[in-house]
């Protein structure tokens, strides 16, 4: 998008609109943490609280207004004398007032006549500057405001000596083209700058903020993570990115920050981010899908608008169904793990098995199903063999296992019960087996690897020849007893194989 580079600035009202999301409450400590790192991300202006809500708020914003940070510091007041005596007594750099204007909400919030909302507002501006502070006046709901009173209060607000206009799509009834025709027309006559302020009823917030810079808008009101009353206001870090890399305009953000202030609203605040919500979501850089995997780490771009890290984030390859083999062997490749072509192709077909099974591969995962896969006996070295297995188990049900090995190549079918299923399986194994070699089972070690009913089990087995020599054996499956054969199978064949090489050398 070629146009002339702008700065645009950033109001952050986390702290006070944030604030009312349902459910969030934040200590004096949390605000003061919150409002540091704002001012180090680099916002503009701190909408630091509503003193007169209540003697708590109003102890919040003059805490963060002595703690000398480099952002303005700015209170939220209604047009009432006692709200802005309030706010002054905070000593904050910018008064943020409003006062309803639509029909609806002069009527029912407030019972005012327009006659009356219009001298109130002007009053109050007046009074705020004849102390000498600075005001930026909101016609509440102003996109649901007849258009000749608002052009007529802001008119009036104007000449009153208000330093900046801030526009609210109170309940985001707006989309981007009405947006930007409203803001084109109050352009027309409104010379100090003005501000948006939209809420995110229909998902558009972010959207209708950024329409509004098209046609003028010279600051925009934001929330780290959209917080905010019902669905929330436009999320700071979508867009200052989109400022950033789609228009190309300046803002005093340092986006690598944008994450680690995410992370931080999101813990003291207690409300968690979307994994699949735009820059600071978990999944907002990971890939699993094999085409996208194998491109990202040939050329980044052809999967990623923007790089990861210019956010403060890291690229993320997710093993899963849809994985390929590139991404995973990329993704084990970093932690320094190299399977051979072999074992990578039963890692992926592995992994594939999972995902196809609903289960979500998580590194823990990963890890576990490569360290089994690179330590069994794979391919044509296999001496033993599973064709098959039944398992019989339940209530009043003697635990019974029968199962159909290939042993040096000929089939071989046993059954055994147990006090288990594994027991059971396991017998009958070594009863197969017992034929060529006397193999026992010496240890037996059943880990989760990831939490629920349906976490990946690790199996760990040791197993013991007539003399003496101990071979260690692991597999990872969902089903444990699919994982203790495997691992049992792969422990007998090391066995197996070492004592014929032995043979073949002596």
């Amino acid at each position: 998008m070629t146009q002339p580079s702008r700065y645009i600035k950033i109001l952050d009202t986390t702290l006070r609109d944030g604030e009312q999301t349902p459910g969030v409450s934040l200590t004096l400590e949390n605000k003061i943490e919150i409002a540091q790192q704002l001012n180090k991300l680099g916002v503009d202006v701190i909408e630091a609280g509503f003193p007169s809500s209540s003697e708590g708020e109003r102890k919040v914003v003059k805490e963060i207004k002595k703690i000398g940070l480099t952002s303005q510091i700015c209170a939220l007041s209604r047009c009432t004398r006692k709200d802005i005596d309030a706010a002054l007594d905070c000593d904050v750099d910018l008064i943020h007032i409003f006062i309803p204007t639509s029909p609806v909400q002069m009527k029912y919030a407030v019972n005012m006549t327009p006659e009356q909302v219009l001298s109130s507002a002007t009053e109050s501006i007046q009074y705020i500057k004849k102390c000498g502070v600075k005001c930026e006046f909101s016609p509440m709901d102003a996109t649901r405001t007849e258009m000749p009173f608002l052009r007529q209060i802001c008119k009036a607000a104007q000449d009153a000596g208000m330093n900046s206009l801030n526009i609210p799509d109170t309940v985001g009834c707006m989309i981007p083209r009405t947006i930007f025709e409203l803001f084109k027309e109050l352009k027309s006559f409104i010379k100090v700058p003005i501000s948006v302020h939209c809420h995110n009823d229909f998902g558009l917030a972010v959207a209708n903020s950024l329409a509004a810079v098209e046609a003028g808008a010279d600051q925009i009101h934001v929330a780290v993570n959209g917080l905010g009353e019902r669905a929330g206001n436009a999320a700071l870090e979508e867009v200052v990115t989109t400022l950033h890399v789609v228009y190309d305009y300046k803002t005093n953000i340092n986006t690598r920050l944008l994450y680690s202030t995410s992370r931080l609203v999101s813990s003291l605040s207690g409300v968690s981010v979307q994994v699949n919500k735009a820059i600071v979501g978990e999944n907002a850089f990971a890939h699993e899908s094999g085409i996208h995997t194998r491109g990202v780490t040939e050329q980044p771009l052809t999967f990623e608008p923007i790089s990861p890290e210019i956010v403060g984030r890291t690229r993320k390859l997710v093993a899963g169904k849809l994985a390929g083999t590139r991404g995973i062997q990329v993704e084990l490749n970093e932690i320094g793990i190299h399977p051979n072509e072999t074992q990578l192709t039963e890692i992926v077909q592995r992994v594939k098995e999972l995902g196809d099974k609903g289960k979500a591969v998580t590194d823990a995962d990963l890890i576990a199903i490569t360290s089994a896969v690179m330590g069994q006996v794979i391919g044509k070295e296999k001496i033993v063999d599973l064709c098959d297995m039944a398992v019989i188990t339940g209530i009043k049900v003697i635990p019974t296992a029968s199962v159909r090995l290939t042993i040096d190549g000929k089939e071989y079918v046993a059954s055994e019960t147990g006090v288990g299923p594994v027991d059971a399986v396991l017998k009958a194994i070594q009863k197969l087996t017992g034929n060529i070699e006397k193999i026992k089972l010496s240890e037996y070690r059943l880990e989760a690897i990831t939490g629920g009913s349906n976490a990946v089990a690790e199996v760990i087995i040791k197993v013991e020849d007539e003399k003496g020599n101990i071979f260690s054996a692991r597999a990872t499956r969902e089903d444990i007893v699919m994982a203790s054969v495997e691992a049992m199978i792969d422990g007998i064949n090391k066995c197996l194989l070492k004592n014929r090489n032995k043979g073949k050398k002596q």
